[in-house]
């Protein structure tokens, strides 16, 4: 699922493919939030992003896909 974030007083935003479900990722948010400690977050690939919670402007959480099967368009 893709997942953007934008960090205060940075003009682009950090995109991520994550394997991670909505709710795990708004947990996440939640506990960096109230710790104010670091926010993480593995892509699919195994590379991590981490950004201080304080700083975090919004996140966006992309709808989920599901696999899909065949080579039929659409």
């Amino acid at each position: 699922m893709e997942v953007k974030i934008g960090v205060i007083n940075v003009p682009s935003q950090v995109v991520i493919d994550s394997p991670e479900s909505a709710d795990e990722i708004r947990r996440k948010l939640a506990a960096a939030l109230e710790s104010q400690g670091i926010f993480e977050l593995t892509d699919s690939k195994g590379a991590s992003v981490m950004v201080p919670a304080a700083q975090i402007g919004y996140l966006e959480i992309g709808a989920e896909t599901k696999a899909r099967v065949g080579f039929g368009i659409g």
